[in-house]
């Protein structure tokens, strides 16, 4: 038997799940779990993994790269060509902060409830 952990969900605080899972399956074209409501929507992703939007009254999107309000974590996605990538994001919802700190290798945007995501070529 073996004791290593399997990560089996990653969920983010937002005021509106059903609108952020909405944002996240068309980006991704991930499945959305059919218990999805307005307060926890989820897709499946590959190997089950559970991508989950809780909602939070009064949540506050960081505000990257500032620190005033955390980050909390990011997710990190790959992707064939990071400027085809990015416009079609931009067109879904999503954002390009100004401050890049890597452009020609990855790039920062912003999901529409304020987390930072990272697109990346594979």
């Amino acid at each position: 038997m073996s004791s290593r952990m399997k990560l089996s969900a990653v969920t983010l605080d937002c005021p509106d799940p059903l609108a952020l899972c909405a944002f996240y399956q068309a980006a991704t074209g991930l499945a959305p779990h059919p218990d999805s409501d307005a307060g926890f929507a989820g897709l499946r992703g590959e190997g089950g993994l559970l991508i989950g939007f809780q909602r939070v009254a009064g949540h506050r999107p960081p505000t990257w790269p500032e620190p005033e309000v955390p980050q909390q974590l990011h997710l990190c996605f790959d992707v064939p060509d990071l400027d085809a990538a990015e416009a079609r994001l931009l067109e879904l919802g999503a954002a390009r902060p100004a401050h890049q700190p890597e452009p020609g290798k990855w790039r920062v945007l912003t999901d529409p409830a304020g987390h930072p995501f990272c697109i990346v070529t594979a």
